[in-house]
């Protein structure tokens, strides 16, 4: 059975102006998810599907409909206020977070699957790293996440927040660790660069979580027991949620499931801001110059 590529798109782009998820980048004004989506077809995977928020739902499918002659292409969406049997939850202006994402496709997805964000440039080689993983090692005790180098995520612009992986002799997943203010400067990796609080060096070459990861469906299962509880102890904080990091660390610590950290050679970018734009636009050229993609990813 072929894995299943599940898109997080339904971020509204606050901070970039726009739906950011298919602004173009690309020679033909192809959006980063287009690269994800040819390399997804390349490696082997055989269902996309898109999580949108309900009004994004023309603009996702007269640009993505189009593919549907490539990969099969499902469109779920994710809610903002969400309801739950015997709870009052205050109105929200944000969804639940990445977990929460990850469960409203559980109806469409019953294979081993990956989940990325759609803003975000993964690489080529990660997506033959997870593609092989989730065809002949995922279990539901066994899942995974592709683990960059820290020196290949971070910015030339400012400081960056990266999850630093710690990993066993199995190179399994014991704990990411969230460091902020990242940034390289005389050649030495530092966090907490320019703020008042206590810095400390970084390896360049630590393995981080860029969120890229690959899952059994049975993790449904453990999501939405994570979540509703979650829900209880937040029905009152509008801005509370619940990411994938949360849940994977809870079924660590439970013992429940390992985590192996599959590593990549490539190189992460990702575009929050409008300034960010030129560096994505210039890294698909250097890879199209390079003969990774095409010029045209689709003739």
């Amino acid at each position: 059975m072929k894995p299943t590529l599940l898109i997080l798109a339904a971020g509204m782009g606050s901070r970039y102006g726009g739906l950011k998820q298919i602004d173009g980048i690309g020679p033909n004004q192809e959006p980063i998810i287009e690269y994800s989506i040819y390399d997804a077809i390349k490696s082997g995977f055989g269902k996309i599907v898109f999580v949108i928020r309900k009004e994004f739902d023309e603009a996702f499918r007269s640009r993505f409909d189009k593919f549907s002659d490539k990969i099969l292409i499902k469109y779920v969406y994710q809610e903002v206020n969400v309801k739950v049997d015997g709870l009052t939850i205050i109105d929200r202006e944000k969804p639940w977070g990445t977990s929460h994402a990850v469960l409203v496709a559980k109806d469409v997805i019953n294979e081993p699957f990956a989940v990325i964000n759609a803003d975000d440039f993964y690489g080529a080689g990660s997506f033959n790293l997870i593609s092989n993983f989730l065809v002949n090692d995922c279990s539901p005790s066994l899942m995974c996440m592709i683990g960059y180098t820290l020196n290949n995520t971070l910015s030339e612009y400012g400081t960056v927040n990266r999850g630093v992986c710690e990993v066993d002799e199995d190179n399994n997943l014991v704990e990411v660790i969230e460091r902020t203010k990242i940034a390289k400067k005389d050649g030495i990796v530092r966090y907490n660069v320019g703020v008042n609080e206590s810095s400390g060096i970084l390896d360049e070459n630590a393995s981080v979580s860029m969120n890229y990861w690959g899952f059994h469906p049975e993790i449904f299962k453990e999501i939405e027991k994570g979540l509703n509880q979650f829900m209880r102890v937040n029905s009152e904080n509008p801005t509370a949620e619940y990411y994938i990091p949360n849940i994977v660390t809870e079924m660590i610590m439970g013992k429940k499931m390992s985590v192996r950290v599959i590593p990549t050679n490539d190189n992460w970018f990702g575009v929050t801001y409008k300034d960010d734009k030129p560096m994505a636009v210039a890294t698909i050229n250097k890879y199209i110059t390079e003969g990774i993609y095409p010029k045209n990813l689709w003739i």
